[in-house]
């Protein structure tokens, strides 16, 4: 009975929301899957969804030529960072749910960064 690919990336998560739940502050978490990036950002008790963006939505998928890109990533990084700063959201602990910081994750992070978000 050997561990899968999914079981240890969910054990990092639950290492790095545990960490993140000790600061207290406000979390934005990502998902990712091959088509597409998904973005929420929780209160910090973990309780409340704030804000959401992904490129499932019809508004953000409109201008993409794919979704599951790294265009599409900071297409939902700079969503989400717009919607949070609308509800007062400016500083955040970045939850990636266990994947690796690299490519549509990393390129998800930079761009609610560039959009004004501290991360």
């Amino acid at each position: 009975m050997s561990i899968t690919k999914k079981e240890r990336r969910q054990r990092r998560a639950i290492k790095t929301r545990a960490r993140i739940r000790e600061q207290g502050i406000a979390r934005l978490t990502i998902h990712r899957t091959p088509r597409h990036m998904y973005a929420q950002v929780f209160d910090a008790s973990g309780a409340t969804v704030i804000a959401t963006a992904s490129t499932v939505q019809a508004s953000l998928a409109a201008g993409l030529k794919s979704k599951g890109n790294i265009e599409a990533a900071q297409a939902v990084g700079r969503a989400i960072a717009e919607a949070a700063k609308a509800k007062g959201i400016s500083k955040v602990a970045f939850d990636r749910s266990g994947f690796m910081y690299h490519g549509r994750v990393k390129a998800l992070a930079d761009a609610a960064r560039e959009a004004g978000l501290e991360i």
